[in-house]
């Protein structure tokens, strides 16, 4: 059985460690992870009692429009509902975006170092990547736009980047959606909106009535702490959502996802603790790091890529073997590991595993 040519070859997505497989690999007893980017504090007490209140309902069918969820969400960010489409997490909207819109030839623009699965899917549809490298580890919007010719489908930006966690002001991209062609389809991916608090920053949702060509991404995966519910949602003008929507498969999402997710939209308070418990472990780590004579990305996320000054995947081996999972093999960032901001305790026992580590490799501050 032949598979389609241009699939053969194409890299497997490489998630974090699993917690199990460290712990029975090294024969540890505890295991902290800090690859995935997940909310460190879990998710809100409310979203917790609504999954359990739906375990009654497992024998049947979710709602495949997820009309009470569109009814919150539409009130939350003051869209309409036909503006929202949940997917399986966010990536399962990009997913659906490069089936409804990528014929093979066609070019897709995207930085060189960034959430790989916008050029994993444009590969999966016969699409052309045009990998523009990222500026000081942000997005270098004037060379993307650069790159844009008449077989240009898609442009992706994520804002904040993964994995260097850096953000393009509201200033430069305003600038840069003013100069892209109405033609070309601009993704704006806010994964980790909800942690940014850095006032130069957009709010792609409200550049929506401007910029017919723009959909936004966010995610209930990460400050709301659902990711093992994969939960995520795209906004877009009408038009767009009815042509993504056609390529759905139905029920994409859970009657767990969807009662959770409608119970964490409501529960504000638990969301705003843990943007402030972020930036002050965000400041723990960038001020560790200054101590060890170590560089890194100024990040606006939950995460931080830190160049360890030896090859990454040698520190994460280490670290393994001590206990802590981080993510490393970023290929034009050979010596850097991205860590997710954990509780102070966990943030603690990562310098403390680092330092050792780096030691053991002759690196000093």
């Amino acid at each position: 059985m032949k598979p389609k040519p241009h699939i053969v070859g194409l890299p497997v997505y490489k998630p974090g460690k699993p917690i199990e497989e460290v712990k029975k690999e090294y024969g540890l007893d505890e295991v902290i992870k800090l690859a995935s980017n997940e909310n460190p504090y879990g998710s809100s007490p409310s979203a917790k009692a609504a999954i359990q209140a739906e375990l009654d309902n497992l024998s049947l069918y979710p709602d495949g429009s997820a009309a009470e969820l569109t009814a919150a969400l539409s009130a939350h960010l003051g869209v309409q509902a036909d503006n929202i489409i949940f997917g399986c997490g966010s990536d399962e909207i990009i997913a659906l975006i490069a089936r409804a819109f990528f014929l093979p030839g066609d070019e897709t623009i995207m930085a060189d170092q960034t959430f790989s699965v916008y050029k994993s899917n444009a590969d999966i549809e016969g699409a052309i990547s045009i990998e523009v490298p990222l500026a000081e580890g942000t997005h270098d919007l004037d060379a993307m736009l650069a790159r844009v010719t008449d077989k240009t489908k898609v442009i992706w930006v994520c804002n904040p980047n993964n994995p260097t966690g850096t953000i393009v002001s509201e200033t430069a991209l305003t600038a840069f959606l003013d100069a892209v062609p109405d033609r070309v389809m601009v993704v704006l991916d806010e994964a980790y909106y909800e942690y940014v608090t850095d006032l130069s920053y957009s709010d792609g949702i409200k550049l929506l009535d401007r910029y017919p060509n723009l959909v936004v991404l966010r995610t209930f995966s990460k400050i709301y702490g659902l990711a093992a519910l994969r939960i995520g949602y795209g906004i877009a003008r009408p038009e767009i959502i009815t042509l993504i929507n056609q390529v759905r498969e139905p029920f994409n999402t859970s009657r767990l996802a969807q009662a959770a997710a409608i119970a964490a939209l409501g529960d504000r308070d638990y969301v705003e603790e843990c943007r402030r418990l972020n930036s002050a472990g965000l400041v723990q780590l960038q001020d560790e790091f200054k101590r060890l004579g170590l560089q890194y990305f100024p990040s606006h996320g939950n995460f931080i890529m830190v160049d360890v000054r030896v090859p990454a995947l040698d520190i994460f081996e280490l670290l393994l073997r001590k206990g802590v999972i981080v993510r490393a093999g970023h290929r034009l960032y050979p010596t850097y590991i991205r860590v997710t901001i954990g509780s102070e305790e966990q943030n603690k026992v990562f310098i403390q595993a680092l330092e050792a580590a780096l030691k053991e490799q002759g690196v000093r501050a």
